[in-house]
């Protein structure tokens, strides 16, 4: 009993971080998940909506709406706002990127999305997580073991990428953000 007790506190962080995020809670809800549509993003400095490829957005406004979207299960608006960010190739837009197609089941589309941002940061643990948690789902465990052993050699012990692939393997059950 103490161990399902264990597991199910350890499954509680998995709500509370962001893909691409080493934030410990989740994003706070503003106007673009409650009155902006399609890939619009609330600007402060406006107080309106606006689309995600307007120049005035820039790239932490964006990867911030980006990150509420996706934790408001809407992957495709994630997708679009991600797209309209400057740096195409960064590994948190990539690992981001590869988290939303995961997400709405493209696993093809998502891996090779977290393969570009270790490609371009061997230390994403973030990467290495949502990568190892696909491999949980297509049921290659083992490989799942490898990203969870990389995740621990680059110091990433306790940490919530680590955490939550070593409760993926342990239970199936993988973070649903």
């Amino acid at each position: 009993m103490p161990r399902l007790l264990l597991a199910a506190a350890l499954c509680l962080p998995t709500v509370a971080f962001a893909a691409g995020s080493s934030d410990s809670t989740p994003p706070a809800t503003t106007k673009t998940t409650t009155e902006c549509t399609g890939t619009q993003v609330y600007d402060e400095k406006t107080e309106s909506c606006v689309d995600a490829k307007d120049s005035r957005l820039d790239d932490d406004t964006l990867y911030q709406g980006a990150r509420e979207l996706a934790y408001a299960g809407r992957y495709d608006d994630a997708i679009g706002v991600l797209s309209a960010m400057g740096d195409q190739d960064s590994d948190g837009v990539l690992t981001y990127l590869g988290f939303a197609h995961r997400a709405r089941g493209d696993m093809a589309k998502g891996m090779a999305f977290y393969a570009r941002a270790l490609a371009q940061n061997p230390d994403n643990l973030l990467a290495r997580s949502y990568m190892g948690q696909a491999h949980v789902i297509a049921g290659h465990v083992d490989l799942a073991r490898l990203q969870l052993d990389e995740i621990r050699t680059r110091g990433g012990m306790g940490g919530w990428p680590e955490v939550s692939l070593r409760m993926a393997i342990e239970t199936g059950r993988t973070a649903t953000y």
